[in-house]
């Protein structure tokens, strides 16, 4: 019987050839001068220094700016989780886009509050091509043209229990009966004038099927930007409040969104939106999750987005309101931190902030 030998997986053969590869591969990969010909401290000794070698850059090109619709006119009702944001009637959503275009943020996500007396089990105001989101998406295009509009594909804002799709009797959502209605939703969302539909309700197959309906009506432009790696987490309860679902939410999500200890669960389901046409993939929540930015960035080499979901910006508030940290600072750090981890932009609550701070208006 032959014998084998085990070879540690760097060793290079022991051959004249190979004689360059063998020193390459012993080499250290960092070539460092010691102490004190090497001084790292040198480059951050000034704040020219300090920019001039930044790895990571945050512009307000980098934020998509998040914003709650309520029904009537002149309306704003501050939220009272989320401090400092509010719902806005659709004409006072106007303003808010004007000044999203004037601080250089390129695109704002719209959620709606619906009505109660509108809620149904059947979701049907999802598909109303005159709802509250549709009306919001046509005002926004006719104030800011250049404004990029982002929708939330989901039925929770729209079911009478809160969950984001149809329920069985067992109050199990059923997978692809909710998926046909999130297409009919996403068509309804291009025809008002969507620039992104996102699905953000975790049902399988769902984005295959909304991308072939947008090619069949004409829709050739009209990006989808999938909840790929949406995790059933504890950091939603203010957004909860925000669409008005918490209230109604019977159970939980765990049979649709992702479980939390799961890493490799995420990266299929990411590779199947993405075989299914999505032309960007978002993780969420945010900063808990940035290995999983990480991860899909390195592993797809696509734009990966993330959302500073509401209970992190509750977090940076309260942290702030307690004297526990200065909040321009708290703010720019994460933003910065999600860039480095790999996305190409974040959706944030503190967007306008963020844009005034980057810009100094």
């Amino acid at each position: 019987m032959p014998s084998f030998r085990l070879r540690h997986k760097n060793r290079v053969p022991r051959h004249p050839g190979f004689a360059g590869a063998q020193r390459r591969v012993t080499a250290s990969p960092m070539s460092l001068a010691a102490f004190p010909a090497a001084r790292l401290r040198r480059t951050r000794a000034s704040g020219w220094s300090r920019a001039l070698v930044a790895e990571t850059l945050l512009t307000p090109a980098d934020l998509i700016w998040p914003l709650f619709i309520a029904d009537g006119e002149g309306v704003e009702e501050p939220i009272p989780s989320l401090p400092g944001v509010s719902r806005w009637s659709v004409d006072r959503l106007c303003e808010r886009a004007r000044e999203a275009r004037d601080l250089g943020i390129p695109c704002i996500a719209l959620f709606p509050n619906t009505p109660r007396e509108l809620r149904t089990e059947d979701a049907a105001e999802a598909l109303n091509p005159d709802n509250l989101i549709c009306r919001a998406v046509r005002a926004v295009k006719a104030a800011a043209p250049e404004l990029g509009v982002l929708t939330d594909v989901a039925l929770d804002p729209y079911t009478a229990h809160g969950h984001d799709g149809i329920v069985d009797d067992r109050g199990y959502v059923l997978n692809d009966v909710t998926s046909a209605l999130l297409v009919e939703q996403a068509l309804v969302q291009a025809e008002a004038g969507a620039d992104i539909v996102a699905p953000s309700d975790m049902m399988d197959g769902r984005v295959g099927a909304i991308r072939q309906a947008l090619e069949r009506r004409g829709h050739h432009n009209v990006q989808i930007m999938a909840y790929a790696a949406k995790y059933a987490s504890a950091f939603y309860g203010p957004f909860r409040d925000a669409v008005g679902s918490r209230g109604l939410l019977k159970g939980d999500k765990k049979s649709y969104q992702m479980d939390y200890a799961n890493a490799e669960e995420a990266l299929r389901e990411v590779a199947m939106d993405l075989a299914e046409g999505a032309d960007t993939v978002m993780v969420k929540p945010g900063l808990p999750y940035l290995d999983i930015v990480r991860r899909v960035k390195e592993r797809f080499e696509v734009p990966v987005f993330a959302y500073q979901v509401s209970g992190e910006y509750a977090m940076i508030e309260a942290a702030a309101a307690a004297g526990a940290g200065d909040r321009d600072a708290l703010v720019l750090e994460t933003l910065t931190a999600f860039k480095r981890a790999g996305c190409s932009g974040v959706l944030t609550y503190h967007a306008p902030l963020a844009a005034r701070m980057l810009t100094g208006r």
